[in-house]
């Protein structure tokens, strides 16, 4: 196996000595639902129409220009929040700059013959921005040995009442990882936006990183547990806080739930950790000079990630068939491939 097609420890391979078994999902779209929560509404009133789009077979780039033919706006003119994955039935808004304009007659017919319809539209002052949607809600049906073996109840339960290490799924490096590859050559030659306009490359390397120091507290069975010098960040919230010491009151916070050690999403600047920790994550990328220099290079900046995320409003839903539904919340920029492969063995989980 490549280094970039590396498999990281899952941190539930084994529930009271029971391995986990071979499972499938995505057997068609309608099988992996997902939907956007922004966490606040549109007001119904402003320049720009935002529009509650359900999409099958289609980017969310792909669907912002068609809105932006639709409506024979600048793709610019179009907001989005979050990328949602194209082999799937999701729901998310998107926003259109249309000041003093209404939508066209019959704007939806051509968007319908490609997966897209419209559920809403309310108009709102300003433009959505990227990244601040609070959560995704995922309904994904689970076949195959999985669901039928006691053990993967028995680690579904587990992961709801004690988290899943946060991994950067395998979708965030291309096929096979190549992202990551790419990223190494173009740091070789010096990082330039004309080469990577959207930053794809900047995030994999970044995400690759963060996966290396994920997996080594995973190993250490360490990944949901306050050790001093570690940068705490409280569930639900962007606040963290450094952990000078860990006293008794820190665990107990952490065995809830209420907050969750973090590690670095590499850059230019100095680890907020400090100690034992900041040492043991500089130790964790040293193996990666050629990311952790080209990302310095490129002038990012250091920033922190929870290793650990909590499933909201989860429910297992059996079937009569043996498959089951899978339903559950999870905070923006989480991936479900990284729960799913807590559950059970897939060859496009590891």
């Amino acid at each position: 196996m490549s280094d970039e097609t590396r498999t990281w420890p899952p941190a539930w391979a084994f529930v009271d000595g029971a391995p986990a078994v071979a499972g499938e999902y995505r057997n068609g779209a309608e099988t992996f639902q997902v939907e956007e929560v922004l966490g606040f509404e549109p007001e119904g009133a402003g320049e720009h129409l935002w529009v509650w789009i359900e999409k099958r077979g289609a980017t969310t780039p792909d669907v912002a220009r068609l809105l932006a033919r639709a409506f024979d706006i600048s793709p610019r003119d179009v907001g989005y929040s979050g990328l949602k994955d194209r082999d799937a039935v999701t729901r998310q808004w998107f926003s259109l700059a249309l000041p003093g304009r209404e939508a066209p007659e019959g704007w939806q017919a051509g968007l319908a013959a490609r997966g897209v319809s419209c559920l809403e539209a309310r108009r709102h002052p300003r433009k959505l921005k990227r990244g601040v949607h609070r959560a995704n809600r995922f309904r994904l049906r689970i076949a195959g040995e999985a669901p039928a073996d006691p053990a993967t109840r028995v680690r579904w339960e587990r992961l709801v009442s004690q988290g899943v290490p946060n991994y950067f799924g395998p979708q965030r490096f291309g096929p096979e990882g190549r992202n990551v590859q790419r990223a190494r050559q173009l740091f070789a030659r010096g990082w330039s936006k004309r080469q990577d306009p959207h930053g794809l490359l900047l995030s994999s390397a970044r995400s690759y990183l963060f996966n290396t120091v994920l997996s080594a507290r995973v190993a250490e069975g360490t990944w949901s547990v306050p050790h001093a010098g570690d940068v705490l960040n409280l569930e639900g919230t962007a606040s963290r806080f450094l952990a000078d010491t860990v006293d008794a009151a820190l665990e107990a916070r952490a065995a809830v739930g209420d907050l969750h050690p973090t590690g670095p999403m590499w850059g230019r600047g100095t680890l907020e950790s400090t100690g034992d920790v900041a040492a043991a994550e500089r130790n964790g990328v040293a193996g990666h000079p050629a990311l952790r220099d080209g990302l310095e290079a490129a002038g990012v900046r250091q920033d922190r990630r929870p290793l650990r995320m909590r499933l909201g409003e989860a429910e297992w839903l059996p079937e009569p068939d043996g498959a089951c539904w899978l339903t559950f919340s999870l905070p923006r920029g989480a991936f479900a491939t990284s729960v799913l492969r807590e559950l059970f063995h897939h060859p496009t989980l590891a």
